[in-house]
């Protein structure tokens, strides 16, 4: 019981005392205003490399690669369009150098390159020396200067746009910025490009991204919070009708939310880029509890029960299968646990334990509020309970008369949804991740068409032998590799070591426009070995280790899909192990473009492994609640097709597997499997009632049929709120989870009558 000893029995009717009514309702106030000032202390969390796959093998030679370089993420770029049209503008090019000087003391920068400030190196008889790249005192030799730079590949795409309309400053920031690190830079750089006299500007890169996305990520926890919480009203007066009766159910529910919010602040939790389904989730789930232990309650007083003996039945008779929901929905979510990837595992076990905060939250807060308050202002006049009365006798009378047929329509459609799933892609793209209409998205479109994007593509080479990177057979074979780079539509910006020597090898003949060439002979590249140090300086990566054993080719590539980079990546490695010696060097695709991709693979098993453990779990739990094997198959087989349900709309539709997207399937299991239990836990305290079979199911249709449709329709319209969100796997989430729910009710009220005549008929209960 869950008052315990202080509820007694007085002339047959229960009494809850009313100093534990009072404790209960002042308890739960102190703690949710309690919650208030640690919700503030909540810190949004965007480190990219919690992300990466724990425990992956290319993830360890990552991290071990990049202690000899650097990562592949620790850049920002500014992209400042020309009023004019052209960058070749003595006023546009003096803004751009300023800002360059300047930026290059702002916080937690180590390197600022733009074409204002670079010089390029040439030989002269007296040994060699250096001019600018652009003449920016002398405009009269612009032209001569934008055909240098407009001659190769070295400058457009990487500091200067196509068309010559924008040139971009490249700062390269210390490894691994953090949130707080990354806000310090944006803001002192705003400021300055504000100085500077930029109207427009575009950013790209961790600090950018970092910034902008914690922004976003706030503005939808506020939005999801005031949608959802606007529908539920809504949808609670349509149902109660009763003012009071809302304001009861809203306050608990905001209360669990706040509880909520407040429990990961003080377990130190931080909210990841899936933080906006977090209200979502926990004024959804609050709502179906609310639903259903108010009905109930409601439903006793109306047949004359005292407000404490109705309290008592509601705790009896819901607040256990209503416990038991809660458990299994915080299972659902539990699975993600098996994921590789850290924010995955922390919103399931966040959201875990959101659903249970709910439970308690509206189970004593609730019905106790409920029990204080007079009964005329809670019951309606119910004209509505003839609708719902003839159409659960008509669902009951269909499943009884069709059962053939919906056995029929359930093999079809694991045909369709089969052809579907066969379809699914796990091509994740970044762009489809990214809110839209957001500056941050707007900006990173801007230059995958004008420069070289973001996605950063690295083969790692480490030699065997004892000549290392810096000898001739070794470059010579890098430069075959980078020119097969190049052969590549969607691979751009290749940078390696055997680019300082083409470039030195160009300078010394005196040219300075067009591609260089790698020299033809060990002489002639021995000549110029002296003199590399100065190629070096215009190229920003580190491309060589400081052993001179270990070695980088960096590019980026197209935002093309995870699955179409990996056959390029197989394509590379086939030329490379046909072309190249891979006895004396070892070459090995590395990066975190790489790393974030390999998430789709392990999300296919994480994902396979949670719901088998989840399937499990919840199996015990409905064996310790019915206590009878046959029982499970009744629980478990109609929640099968929503996920497999949920898959095929994956396909169908188009929707890339990545990790966002594959919370859908434990969202899905832990609400859906709500559903069979409160039908088979209203038909099993029906049927120890005496009542036959019949009599039982078209009475558990009439009370719980109806409790299940009015949940799931506020589930329905509460996971649609997602589709106002501007960050695609929340909307595709919302979109997933509200259709698959629909099919959760019709596949348990049409499948699980069935189910249970057969189990009634096999054990001789018929």
């Amino acid at each position: 019981m869950t008052f315990g000893v202080l509820i007694f029995v007085q002339n047959n009717h229960y009494h809850i005392p009313g100093s534990l009514k009072t404790a209960i309702l002042v308890g739960f106030t102190l703690i949710s205003l309690g919650c208030i000032p640690l919700i503030m202390q909540l810190r949004f969390d965007f480190d990219f490399e919690k992300f990466f796959p724990e425990g992956d093998e290319d993830l360890e030679f990552f991290l071990e690669f990049i202690e000899d370089f650097e990562t592949d993420d620790n850049f920002l770029l500014l992209a400042f369009p020309a009023p004019g049209g052209t960058i070749f503008d003595s006023d546009y090019l003096h803004k751009l150098r300023n800002f360059s000087e300047q930026a290059r003391d702002l916080p937690h920068v180590e390197r600022v390159l733009s074409i204002a400030d670079i010089r390029l190196p040439y030989f002269t008889p007296f040994g060699p020396a250096t001019r600018p790249l652009i003449h920016l005192e002398e405009p009269d030799k612009y032209v001569s200067d934008s055909l240098l730079i407009f001659s190769s590949d070295r400058f457009i795409g990487r500091l200067v746009d196509r068309r010559a309309e924008s040139s971009l400053v490249f700062i390269k920031t210390i490894d691994n910025l953090t949130i707080d690190q990354s806000g310090e830079l944006l803001e002192v750089l705003k400021e300055g490009i504000s100085r500077s006299g930029f109207d427009q500007w575009h950013g790209l890169g961790r600090a950018f991204f970092q910034v902008e996305l914690s922004r976003s990520q706030l503005v939808e926890l506020v939005r999801s919070t005031i949608i959802s919480g606007l529908l539920v009203s809504l949808i609670l007066f349509f149902l109660f009708r009763r003012w009071k009766v809302v304001l009861i159910s809203l306050v608990s529910i905001a209360m669990s939310l706040l509880i909520f919010l407040g429990f990961l602040s003080i377990t130190g939790r931080e909210l990841s880029v899936m933080a906006a389904l977090y209200p979502v989730i926990m004024i959804i789930v609050g709502t179906s509890d609310v639903i259903h232990i108010t009905s109930k309650y409601l439903d006793e007083i109306s047949r004359g029960k005292t407000r404490d003996s109705a309290v008592v039945a509601t705790v009896r008779e819901i607040g256990l299968a209503t416990l038991m929901t809660s458990v299994t929905t915080a299972i659902g979510f539990a699975s993600l646990l098996t994921s590789r990837i850290a924010p995955i595992r922390e919103f399931g076990i966040n959201a875990a334990a959101g659903v249970l905060i709910a439970y308690i939250t509206v189970v004593l807060f609730t019905t106790i509020w409920l029990s204080l308050s007079p009964n005329h202002q809670l019951l309606r006049d119910d004209r509505g309970r003839y609708f719902w009365y003839n159409s659960m006798n008509w669902l009951y009378s269909f499943s009884r008369k069709r059962a053939r047929l919906i056995w029929l329509a359930a093999l079809f459609v694991l045909v369709v949804c089969g052809i579907g799933i066969s379809k699914i892609s796990t091509n994740y793209k970044i762009e489809e991740n990214l809110p839209r209409g957001e500056k941050v998205t707007e900006d990173f479109h801007y230059f995958e068409e004008n420069y070289f994007g973001f996605r950063p593509f690295e083969i790692a080479i480490t030699y065997t032998d004892d000549e290392g990177v810096e000898s001739f057979r070794a470059l010579e074979e890098i430069n075959r590799l980078e020119l097969h780079f190049r052969e590549y539509p969607d691979i751009r910006s290749v940078s390696s070591p055997a680019a300082l020597y083409r470039l030195l090898h160009q300078f010394s003949r005196g040219e300075l426009m067009g591609e260089g060439t790698f020299p033809a002979d060990r002489e002639s590249f021995e000549q110029l070995a002296t003199f590399s140090q100065f190629a070096r300086a215009i190229e920003p990566n580190i491309l060589t280790s400081p052993d001179g054993m270990r070695a980088r080719i960096s590019s980026n590539i197209a935002d093309v899909g995870a699955d179409s980079i990996k056959v390029i990546s197989a394509s590379i490695m086939d030329f490379i192990h046909s072309e190249l010696d891979t006895q004396k060097a070892d070459f090995r695709i590395t990066g975190t473009g790489l790393i974030i991709d390999k998430n789709a693979q392990y999300v296919r098993e994480s994902l396979l492994q949670g719901l088998g453990l989840a399937v499990l779990l919840v199996s015990i739990l409905m064996m310790l609640l019915f206590r009878q094997p046959l029982m499970l198959l009744a629980g478990l087989l109609p929640n099968l097709f929503p996920l497999i349900f949920a898959a095929a709309l994956l396909g169908w539709f188009g929707i890339e597997l990545e990790a966002g997207v594959s919370i859908v399937f434990a969202i899905v299991f832990g609400i859906a499997v709500d559903d069979s239990i409160h039908f088979l836990a209203k038909y099993r305290l029906v049927r120890g009632r005496g009542y036959d079979v019949e009599e039982s199911l078209i009475r558990t249709f009439r009370e719980t049929g109806k409790a299940l449709c009015l949940t799931t329709l506020v589930l329905f319209f509460g996971f649609l709120v997602l589709l106002f969100s501007q960050n695609p796997p929340s909307f595709t989430v919302g979109l997933l989870i509200s259709s698959t729910l629909i099919s959760a009710l019709v596949f348990d009220l049409l499948m699980i009558p069935s189910i249970l005549r057969w189990i009634e008929k096999r054990t001789g209960n018929f």
